[in-house]
């Protein structure tokens, strides 16, 4: 199918549309594909029929083996109403499909990732124009860190080096491009320095020819304590990635959207772009399931939306199509955060902008 928009075209509307209203991402994959009961047979294929290892739970493998489960998991999503969709290459590095011997299977998976994505948000944009639909490149944070040991009696170890996630990304970032994502997502960051590799991934893809893409950045705030993994707050957070110029800056996932709240509070003050915000389905129960219902999840984004907090919301662990659906119902009509000039977010985060004297 030929796209009603040239890449070029979608991101003009992207940026257009984002002054307009809040936007809304998907929700969870994970879920949604725990509901379809797969088997080992399913996520490995006719392709992987033979593969030496087990396959069952890597979710990113049914783009290759299942694509028509991925396909229709953007489909409901945007019918849900999201603006955006995912591609679902959240583990699509050759450091995390390492552990299922699949590093040469990448390319591919991010390939084609971003080709089914983009086919069936240019369905929904060709159905609906008012209403232009966007893919983001989705782009994990490894299971690997740059910043931690995972040796408690040997601190300065490390189980990657920068060059290792830098090449990881590289290719993976390079893969989504070439299948039509419209901006990438760097998302669940809990290190800083891995998500610094993916920028500089990204940026050097432009030395390769290939057109600049639009960049969100998502943190994680892992526990009450309010800071990332690496040790980070919002406010510290924002300031190790703002030389990116991201499109957006956010957080995701580990909290539920009560305990989110002053974390986004915090980052909607100083950040000089948008936010953004998709918090789990409150927090897991005894059985690791996700209790909060969708009118409860869309109550507080709606209260964060009225209170000029966010430009685009979504939903994370354990959320659903009907989770996005009252989220976008909630959110409709309310005016997008404001997104403050750049001197006034430098004094807002307590740094003051300096002139050079000669």
């Amino acid at each position: 199918m030929t796209s009603p928009l040239t890449r070029p075209d979608r991101i003009a509307a992207l940026h257009a549309v984002v002054k307009e209203r809040i936007l809304v991402l998907d929700g969870s994959w994970g879920v949604m594909i725990q509901r379809r009961d797969l088997t080992e047979e399913d996520f490995r294929g006719e392709r992987f029929r033979d593969h030496g290892h087990p396959q069952k739970g890597n979710n990113d493998l049914l783009i290759l083996t299942r694509p028509d489960i991925i396909a229709d998991l953007h489909d409901v999503y945007y019918a849900a109403g999201a603006d955006i969709s995912e591609t679902n290459t959240f583990s699509s590095t050759t450091i995390a499909q390492a552990d299922y011997g699949l590093e040469d299977a990448v390319y591919d998976l991010n390939y084609e990732g971003a080709r089914i994505a983009r086919e069936v948000a240019d369905r929904w944009t060709q159905k609906e124009p008012h209403k232009p639909r966007f893919v983001a490149g989705a782009i994990g944070p490894t299971n690997r860190t740059l910043s931690l040991s995972p040796d408690v009696n040997d601190p300065g170890y490390r189980a990657v080096t920068y060059d290792e996630v830098y090449e990881a990304y590289k290719q993976q970032a390079r893969a989504l491009h070439h299948g039509g994502v419209d901006l990438f997502l760097i998302e669940t960051v809990f290190d800083t320095l891995n998500c610094k590799a993916a920028i500089k991934a990204i940026k050097d893809l432009e030395d390769e020819g290939l057109e600049p893409l639009p960049l969100w950045i998502s943190g994680t705030i892992t526990d009450r304590s309010g800071r990332t993994l690496s040790g980070q707050t919002a406010e510290a957070f924002w300031n190790s990635v703002r030389h990116a110029r991201p499109f957006a800056v956010g957080f995701n996932c580990a909290l539920g959207a009560e305990l989110m709240r002053p974390h986004i509070a915090e980052l909607s003050r100083v950040a000089d772009t948008l936010v953004s915000a998709y918090p789990n389905a409150g927090l897991p129960n005894a059985m690791g399931q996700y209790d909060e219902q969708p009118h409860e999840t869309a109550h507080f984004l709606e209260e964060w939306a009225q209170s000029g907090l966010v430009n685009i919301v979504g939903g994370c662990c354990g959320t659903t199509p009907d989770h996005i659906r009252h989220v976008a119902d909630e959110v409709a009509g309310v005016t997008p955060r404001v997104v403050p000039e750049r001197p006034v977010a430098l004094r807002l985060a307590g740094l003051e902008p300096f002139e050079l004297v000669s």
